[in-house]
């Protein structure tokens, strides 16, 4: 019985120029590889090297992605809380004065008169809870 030797190739640990690593980076944030594509291209071996490069030297928020850290760890303190709070607040009114810019177009230029029907059903709903 024949055993087939199978060559196991070494790991090194590899130096990458800062041009290189910029140009990578560069390279990514254009959307030309996402930051897997452009690992395995250039044969960087580690799995996050170039995700670290992105968020060492990348004009774009590379940071963890917003569902993991949306995600409390440990309980948030009062202030944590509200300043998190706070945040979304602000997230809602922005999103609210887009629809209500959206509508307001929709107005205008179709005739729509969104808003009307919008407001007249709204009243027709508080009424019915308010009985």
């Amino acid at each position: 019985m024949k055993t087939t030797k199978t060559k196991d190739v070494k790991r090194t640990q590899r130096d990458y120029t800062l041009g290189f690593k910029l140009s990578i980076v560069e390279q990514v944030e254009k959307g030309d590889f996402t930051y897997k594509q452009a690992q395995s291209h250039y044969g960087i071996q580690g799995r996050s090297t170039v995700l670290v490069w992105l968020r060492k030297h990348g004009k774009l928020d590379w940071s963890k992605p917003t569902y993991i850290a949306n995600m409390p760890k440990s309980k948030e303190t009062p202030a944590q809380k509200i300043k998190r709070l706070e945040r979304e607040i602000e997230e809602l009114r922005l999103k609210d004065l887009i629809k209500d810019e959206m509508i307001n177009i929709m107005d205008e230029e179709y005739g729509a008169g969104l808003r009307k029907k919008y407001i007249s059903e709204l009243s027709r709903a508080q009424k019915k809870t308010s009985k």
